[in-house]
């Protein structure tokens, strides 16, 4: 089985740069399943039901998120019954929505998805290894084919994490740092890993947003509203082979593909 984990999408070039680019690279790539990280697809910050929509009619068939998916609170109600967007699965017990998923592949295969949040330099959370191993613990009864966008800062933590699931996930992919690692590997008991996928949105930026209000922001230390950046978006990601069966990875690879033109694979 072959999938593609794509990293956060963060504003309207982001969008475009997806909606433009999935469906060919479905074809292209011969993809069963196709994951996004969102959380960063509503102007740089949060999500929409409407952007969500957009991004599963587009190619998308489960959304990941994180930290900033609840930053547009009419977002809320959809997350709550929604079964293709997830939110962290270590928040606290109440919030709304779910942080696991099972969805058909285009092979007909149940394919798991997970999303968990890092707990170093973020907000105390639920530890998002012994959360994380039980819910894969209980997917694994209904597929081998387990996929966790673990979403965090150090890259420490999603290095340890990958080790600590490495033969029950079949893959782990980072987000949330917008910059793509050099790192893909497949640990010794068949878990792909990378610690971050990338962005997808504007290249010309910091993280995705304008580097003029940024640099300013450091230089000057005055307090700025940050704005996504220009058009000249690029899609990031990783491409992951999967066994059926057992669900042990074969192989992963970084994705990168400019928005109108030809990318690096």
């Amino acid at each position: 089985m072959r999938i593609l984990c794509i990293g956060d999408i963060v504003g309207k070039p982001g969008r475009q740069a997806f909606l433009e680019l999935v469906p060919g690279l479905r074809e292209r790539l011969d993809l069963d399943f196709v994951i996004v990280n969102g959380e960063n697809a509503a102007g740089g910050f949060g999500l929409t039901p409407p952007i969500a929509d957009q991004l599963l009619q587009g190619g998308a068939d489960a959304i990941t998120s994180g930290n900033h998916v609840l930053s547009k609170k009419e977002l809320e109600p959809y997350l709550a019954t929604s079964e293709r967007l997830l939110r962290p699965a270590n928040w606290p017990p109440g919030t709304p929505g779910r942080g696991a998923t099972v969805l058909p592949a285009r092979t007909g295969q149940p394919v798991g998805v997970v999303n968990l949040q890092g707990l170093v330099f973020m907000e105390a959370l639920d530890c998002p290894f012994r959360r994380g191993k039980a819910i894969l613990d209980e997917l694994r009864e209904r597929t081998p084919i387990l996929l966790v966008d673990f979403h965090a800062e150090a890259t420490a933590e999603k290095v340890a994490f990958a080790h600590f699931v490495d033969g029950i996930a079949s893959a782990v992919v980072g987000t949330h740092t917008h910059v793509q690692t050099a790192d893909e590997r497949i640990l010794p008991g068949g878990t792909a890993f990378i610690c971050d996928m990338g962005m997808t949105g504007p290249y010309h930026s910091v993280i995705g947003m304008n580097p003029d209000i940024i640099v300013e922001k450091f230089v000057y230390k005055l307090p700025r509203r940050f704005e996504v950046a220009g058009d000249d978006a690029v899609l990031c990601g990783a491409l992951v082979d999967v066994d059926e069966e057992t669900g042990r990875a074969s192989s992963i690879e970084r994705i990168r593909e400019p928005a109108g033109g030809k990318g690096d694979r």
